[in-house]
């Protein structure tokens, strides 16, 4: 083992460390020289000066940007910011609350299930290749912003006429009381009953009541003709009692009461007005041995008759205004949400336009009619004795009545002859003689008036 001779410094350590790059340092403190050599004096003084051209040559090339743009940047920058917040909250709601065990789910994906299994028929209506699942809420949408655009609009227009409040009147009807207990109003105008030649029961219709008797028609008209005409409130309307379970045939047998209780003893004719014809063909149906006859004036029929053919369907529908049909539809599928509408038109304390409560569109001469305040005056008081009780019940069963069975066709009214032959004695006898036939349905005279 040989001696170590002395100990290295700790430059020579560091030297032997790193390879010899061929430098070697004299122990003079380190520093910048002030006279460098030609080459690095030049490019030290030209580099800034081309740098300072260069950025001047990139600021002359791309001018700064405007207010314009700066803002655009901002909102496209929070936009996106805001995208992913919304893609973050919802995968957060994928993970915690919409899983099958989350207590949301638990309590509410029955009751949800079943709702949207009875809504499932509207993806009918669908183009093939939507979702339903994002294309309803888009729809949802935009029928909310569209709403919320009529609103807006609605209450600057100045071309619309002041709204006038509906006012309530004091009780004023005569009223009977029929076999169940109800008490029914009705309006009697004409010659007296022992004078009348002719005695007319007229059902009034939607949003009506027995105060519209036949519109246009005056009293001294009907006495010069010797015409009794009765009027009355259906169930629920004006001042008559609400009937707890009515259909048509109820309807049948309350102008049957209401004819004995004011004294027509013989058979009487009924008038029927559009949505008032209804009840006046259930009269024709069950009543047929009181009645002596009909008058329909646009009567309607079942929009949903099975009997009706495609064409027939087509031609009814195809004549109403978008909004007659959304009722309609409402009132088979969805009866509960007529409430809102009813609470929002003509339940809402204030009177709307005609044109708004027609099912078709109103011609010139018609609008010059109802442009008038006779008439204006006249479909108010209507309107007000209608909504007296102020409960959508009647108004609601008035709508489902019109679109569900009626328990009788339109067919089963028209005279037809029929001849039993049932039974092997019945057909023995038919082979020697002639079948015993009758006629069957209604017999007698139906006047129909379709404006």
């Amino acid at each position: 083992m040989e001696e170590v001779s002395g100990a290295n410094t700790w430059r020579e350590e560091l030297a032997s460390l790193v390879e010899d790059t061929g430098i070697i340092y004299t122990g003079e403190t380190i520093g910048v020289s002030s006279s460098l050599p030609p080459f690095y004096a030049a490019k030290s003084t030209v580099a800034p000066a081309v740098m300072a051209a260069g950025v001047e040559s990139d600021h002359e090339r791309q001018p700064p940007e405007s207010l314009k743009e700066q803002v655009t940047e901002f909102l496209k920058s929070w936009g996106e910011m805001l995208l992913e917040l919304g893609r973050g909250c919802k995968d957060i709601l994928q993970q915690t609350v919409v899983t099958e065990d989350s207590f949301i789910v638990q309590k509410l994906g029955g009751p949800v299930a079943k709702a949207s299994g009875r809504l499932r028929f509207l993806n009918e209506f669908l183009p093939e290749d939507r979702d339903p699942v994002h294309a309803w809420p888009v729809i949802f949408f935009v029928f909310i912003l569209a709403l919320s655009a009529l609103n807006l609009n609605g209450g600057h227009d100045g071309s619309v006429p002041p709204v006038k409040k509906v006012q309530f009147h004091p009780p004023s009807a005569r009223r009977i009381q029929l076999p169940d207990g109800r008490h029914m109003s009705y309006r009697d105008i004409g010659v007296a009953a022992d004078k009348a030649r002719f005695s007319l029961i007229a059902p009034h219709s939607f949003l009506s009541s027995r105060l519209a008797g036949i519109p246009g028609v005056k009293t001294s008209l009907l006495e010069e003709f010797g015409v009794r005409l009765v009027t009355y409130d259906l169930p629920g309307y004006g001042e008559s009692d609400p009937h707890p379970s009515r259909n048509l045939n109820s309807s049948a047998f309350d102008m049957l009461h209401l004819a004995d209780a004011v004294g027509v003893n013989d058979k009487f004719w009924v008038l029927g007005y559009s949505s008032g014809s209804m009840h006046a063909w259930a009269a024709l149906r069950y009543i047929p041995h009181k009645i002596a006859g009909a008058a329909m004036v646009a009567p309607i029929i079942n929009p949903y008759e099975p009997s009706l053919t495609k064409e027939e369907m087509r031609s009814i529908w195809g004549e109403w205004l978008p909004k007659r049909k959304l009722m309609y539809y409402l009132a088979r599928r969805l009866p509960k949400l007529l409430s809102i509408f009813y609470r929002r038109s003509f339940l809402s304390g204030k009177h709307g336009r005609i044109d708004k409560c027609m099912s078709l569109s109103l011609g010139r001469k018609d609008e010059i009619l109802t442009e008038g305040t006779t008439f204006e005056d006249f479909w108010h008081r209507d309107v007000e004795e209608s909504i007296r009780q102020g409960n959508t019940k009647p108004f609601i069963e008035e709508s489902i009545l019109q679109v569900s069975n009626w328990g009788f066709s339109l067919a089963d009214l028209q005279v037809q002859r029929k001849c039993y032959k049932s039974g092997i004695f019945p057909w023995l006898k038919s082979l020697y003689s002639q079948a015993e036939c009758e006629l069957v349905g209604f017999l007698e005279p139906i006047h129909i008036w379709q404006v």
